[in-house]
């Protein structure tokens, strides 16, 4: 189970630095296509409404880093908890901070590629 933990890890670091990079394509291989976000505010939402808030982006400069609290692994399924700290910074714009925590579901496919599969993300402004 150690290196399906060590997996589903790298699954979050990869997350990072597509983003970081601007490789939405990238971040959305790292999702299940049934995905289903939580966040304060919203009603849930899955892949096809994060690729449009993703394309809105263009252009914006991330950096985020996670701190990974606790990784349990149960057969094909996976539960992550981390605290997450995010900076924005759109193209001639202030930068913005959030941070918290999320908890989150992984899934591992049948070709053993591990994805997101729920993801309850409660970052804010900071």
């Amino acid at each position: 189970m150690r290196n399906e933990a060590g997996k589903v890890r790298q699954v979050i670091a990869d997350w990072l630095d597509a983003t970081a990079t601007g490789d939405h394509a990238r971040v959305l291989s790292l999702m299940a296509d049934d995905v289903e976000f939580l966040t304060p505010g919203r009603a849930p939402f899955g892949k096809k409404e994060f690729a449009g808030d993703s394309d809105s982006m263009a252009g914006m400069v991330f950096d985020g880093r996670s701190t990974v609290r606790e990784v349990e692994i149960m057969g094909d399924f996976a539960y992550v908890r981390q605290d997450l700290s995010i900076e924005m910074t759109p193209k001639g714009g202030a930068q913005m901070r959030l941070a918290g925590p999320t908890l989150s579901i992984f899934r591992k496919g049948a070709d053993g590629r591990w994805r997101l599969y729920r993801d309850a993300n409660f970052v804010e402004p900071v």
